[in-house]
């Protein structure tokens, strides 16, 4: 049988109380005996020391059988709650009225006798004659002869009728009432006790309702019961618990979704860069393998084509296996940036200077526009170089023939922003989202199987910093990032700008 935690606790809750009940009422009753017997052994002490007065019962040769059993049998009639014996010196039961075979013992234990004529605290129980193990509150009065002790005179309180009579009452109406109002008061509390389980475990019952639903996937489930703040404020270990496990599960169900993204993400970059492996690997074999197999029928000329296409293709295999290489480190933490301060516009001029023959090849005007007050950057000087070969490079391969690329300085507080901008198509709105997290196709063309932006994106984030792709009027793409920068080694002067290729120079 399975129980739920709430039908547990109530089911020991419900066990706990009824022994409680039942040992409440056994020493109630156990009190009410015990009080009874105190009372009745109070008022009836000296009963004994004034039959002894007012009564001879022994003489100078012993005991007096006849005023013995007179007087037994007047007390006796008297109030047959009481029943009288005589003992003499070593507490052995001498006198008695008892009928006959009543009598169950011959010897009677003086230890509770001269506890009662010291005066100890009551009740005190002695032997019962008239049982082998019973014992009763009685009264006792020493008896002498001519001055010296004779034995005891032993009133036994609560007689075989009075026992009988009291069995008879065991299922009387008081007793009736008594034990219905202990089980009225028990279920109470039962009741009582079911209501506040069920009110404590409320909570609790959500909160594993809510566990069992939850999905990993993060699918929504109910929204929180409380606020942070209600959660603050709030001394409940249970509410607490359930707001913390809210907050853990919106945490994975974030961290499941960015680990789902990524994880697209790398199979979309191991695809595009297979496809674009490919296509370089199988012209670089097939230019090869007819060098090879028509070595002996080509030209000079047709010979130096054909290895040079071989070569132009082996170019693009290694540039996408290195690019490959220093994104993973790059993503993995083994390039850490190196802050050191340098001149951007000392940094442009030798980016412009590296792509100024493809430049001019393409025809494609290459431009930069420094603001006054340049200051010094503070960033790794390398991985900055890195970013711009990379946007330079996407630029130059999008920028139609007669275009122009773009870049500008401008300071911006304690930073410098850096814009580069092409007069290319530009990226569509539709290919926007995670422009720098996936690959990436504009106008059938790839842009370096997505890597160069990716590790653009990865360089920056090592800076603390974050590339935007921002819209401006009359340009393609325009990307824009932010260096901090040397306040102390501002370079003065007005706007300069630099042209290298332009059409018709």
């Amino acid at each position: 049988m399975r129980l739920t935690l709430t039908q547990r606790l109530s089911l020991v809750f419900a066990i706990l109380l009824l022994v409680c009940c039942g040992t409440s009422a056994w020493m109630q009753v156990r009190s009410n005996q015990m009080h009874e017997l105190e009372v009745v052994q109070g008022l009836s002490r000296d009963l004994a020391s004034h039959i002894a007065k007012e009564t001879v019962l022994m003489d100078t040769h012993g005991l007096m059988p006849n005023a013995v059993r007179e007087l037994f049998s007047q007390l006796m009639l008297v109030n047959p709650s009481v029943e009288v014996y005589l003992l003499d010196t070593t507490g052995k039961v001498v006198g008695n009225a008892a009928p006959e075979g009543k009598m169950r013992r011959e010897q009677v234990d003086l230890a509770p006798i001269q506890r009662l004529l010291r005066g100890d605290a009551l009740p005190i129980l002695g032997d019962d004659p008239r049982s082998l193990d019973g014992r009763k509150v009685f009264s006792a009065a020493p008896l002498q002869v001519n001055g010296k002790p004779a034995g005891y005179l032993y009133v036994v309180l609560f007689s075989e009728e009075r026992d009988r009579f009291a069995e008879r009452g065991a299922t009387s109406a008081a007793l009736n009432t008594a034990l219905l109002s202990i089980g009225l008061v028990a279920l109470l509390c039962l009741i009582a006790g079911l209501t506040a389980f069920a009110l404590i475990t409320r909570p609790l019952r959500r909160l594993t309702d809510t566990v069992s639903r939850f999905d990993i996937d993060g699918v929504p489930v109910e929204p929180p019961a409380s606020t942070g703040v209600e959660k603050t404020a709030s001394h409940d270990e249970i509410a607490i618990l359930d707001a913390t496990f809210r907050q853990m599960q919106t945490r994975l169900s974030e961290q499941w979704r960015s680990l789902t993204r990524q994880d697209q993400e790398r199979r979309e970059l191991v695809a595009n860069i297979s496809h674009d492996l490919r296509t370089p690997l199988a012209s670089l074999h097939g230019y090869l393998e007819t060098l090879s197999l028509k070595d002996a029928t080509l030209s000079p000329a047709d010979r130096r084509r054909y290895l040079g296409i071989a070569l132009d293709q082996s170019r693009k295999v290694g540039g996408l296996a290195q690019s490959l290489l220093e994104l993973v480190r790059l993503e993995h933490g083994f390039v850490q940036p190196v802050l050191e301060r340098f001149s951007l516009t000392d940094l442009v001029q030798d980016i412009f200077q590296k792509f100024e023959l493809t430049a001019e090849a393409r025809q494609v005007e290459l431009k930069a526009t420094f603001a006054p007050n340049v200051a010094a950057a503070c960033a790794d000087l390398g991985l900055i170089e890195r970013v711009l070969t990379n946007l330079f490079d996407n630029a130059l391969r999008h920028t139609p023939q007669g275009g122009e690329i773009e870049l500008s300085l401008r300071p911006n507080g304690s930073f410098v922003e850096v814009t580069v901008s092409d007069t290319g198509p530009g990226i569509a709105a539709q290919l926007r989202e995670g422009l720098f997290l996936r690959p990436f196709n504009i106008g059938g063309a790839r842009r370096d199987g997505g890597l160069g932006l990716r590790i653009v994106h990865r360089i920056l984030q090592l800076h603390g910093r974050e590339i935007q792709l921002i819209d401006i009027p009359g340009r393609g793409a325009s990307f824009r990032f932010s260096l901090p920068v040397d306040e102390h080694t501002a370079e003065q002067g007005v706007v300069r700008s630099m042209n290298l290729n332009s059409p018709g120079q």
